[in-house]
């Protein structure tokens, strides 16, 4: 009865000793109160009551910097908010650091940022302060680095989440975006008017200047035919035949409400009358002294 007693209570300190550290983790323990050894991933047995356990994650966390009312350069109070992303380093001095260099490096980190936003966003007005956040960014990650490497801390990244401005001065500046969004929109309105009326006085210009060059092709071409029907009427024609060949060059190429004269006296005139069927020339009337 005594062995199996004695079975028993080995068995339940056993299995009470027995610890697993998930490959997420790692462990310290302590013997007596003091530091015995590092437990890597795996199955671990620590006496009961005497030893004890620390299980750190090494993975990736985030911790957010509750919003909080700061007073920028131009005495505005502005709402800001941060978030960090950090992440304990895996291997023993670091998980060591994470315990006894730093109590709850949750919340210190969630303090040294608060600190860390106030410092910064109070030397800037409220403008700076939204247009520089990149810069706000930077100088928090490096000090939150500087400060967390003794806690054997890696700092991934931070995020600045809102830089508000009170109400009244949000609205203000909301009519003043809406301004100049008005602004903006009614210039490019008027260049796209003028863009348009522009084209159009272009496109008048040119359909003129083409109106304008197709009468002087057209009156050169009526030129160079009366003048090669002039040159072909001396080369193959003789006497009135020649001149009347001339003029049904001329008459061709004034078709439009054409008038032609012809002085008496000349052998063309009994040409055209005849082909006018009798019409008899105007005679000259002599002029008055």
């Amino acid at each position: 009865m005594i062995i199996l007693s004695s079975i028993i209570l080995v068995f339940i300190l056993f299995i009470s000793g027995i610890r697993i550290v998930r490959p997420t983790e790692r462990g310290l323990i302590e013997r007596l109160g003091k530091y015995k050894k590092f437990a890597n991933p795996g199955f671990h047995w620590i006496i009961p009551i005497i030893d004890r356990i620390y299980i750190v994650n090494v993975t990736e966390q985030m911790v957010n910097a509750e919003p909080q009312e700061i007073i920028t350069n131009d005495n505005l109070n502005a709402s800001v908010d941060a978030q960090v992303y950090f992440k304990v380093k895996s291997d023993e001095e670091s998980v060591k650091g994470s315990i006894y260099n730093v109590n709850n490096y949750k919340l210190q980190i969630v303090s040294l940022a608060r600190t860390t936003l106030r410092n910064i966003i109070g030397t800037l007005t409220l403008k700076s302060a939204n247009s520089e956040r990149g810069k706000i960014n930077a100088e928090l990650y490096n000090t939150l680095h500087d400060e967390t490497e003794s806690w054997g801390i890696d700092i991934v990244r931070t995020e600045l989440k809102e830089i508000d401005p009170p109400k009244d001065v949000q609205e203000t500046m909301n009519k003043v975006v809406k301004a100049e969004n008005e602004k903006i929109a009614a210039i490019d309105s008027a260049t796209a008017a003028e863009t348009v009326a522009d084209g159009v006085k272009r496109a008048k210009i040119k359909e003129a200047e083409g109106y304008k060059q197709s009468k002087i092709l057209h009156a050169e071409g009526e030129a160079e035919a009366i003048k090669l029907v002039n040159e072909a009427a001396d080369k193959y024609f003789v006497g009135n035949a020649q001149l009347l060949r001339k003029l049904e060059a001329v008459e061709a190429s004034l078709s439009n409400n054409a008038k032609i004269v012809v002085p008496t006296g000349t052998e063309l005139v009994n040409i055209i009358g005849e082909m006018a069927g009798g019409i008899l020339p105007l005679e000259r009337k002599p002029k008055k002294n």
